[in-house]
């Protein structure tokens, strides 16, 4: 005598397991993107002797296979509009120069920095 599985376990059980594991993935990536905007707002008003919430972000790049960020930030204070940076992530270390090597090499060709 041949038994049947029942549907919910053939069908519906791996529906859910799959969008529960979607959800687990891209949920972690859009909070993950979040953390690294706060990273390199931190880094550039340490940078700068200003608070968090005084920096505002624009344009950002993921450069070297998301391996660093490169975009404009702009201070509440700042008269003279948004200025470009470089974030490694890696190392989490920030180029506010635009001259120096680490933002040629990965930010020279970006149009938005």
């Amino acid at each position: 005598m041949t038994r049947s599985r029942p549907f919910l376990l053939l069908v519906v059980a791996p529906l859910v397991f799959t969008a529960l594991i979607g959800g687990i993935i891209f949920g972690s990536q859009a909070l993950s993107s979040d953390s690294v905007d706060n990273d390199i707002k931190a880094a550039i008003a340490a940078e700068l002797d200003l608070p968090d919430d005084a920096i505002e972000l624009s344009y950002l790049q993921e450069v070297q296979y998301g391996y660093g960020i490169c975009g404009l930030y702009q201070s509440e204070s700042s008269e003279r509009g948004a200025a470009s940076f470089f974030y490694d992530t890696t190392n989490h270390r920030l180029t506010l120069d635009v001259n120096s090597r680490a933002y040629t090499s990965n930010c020279g060709l970006s149009v938005a920095c």
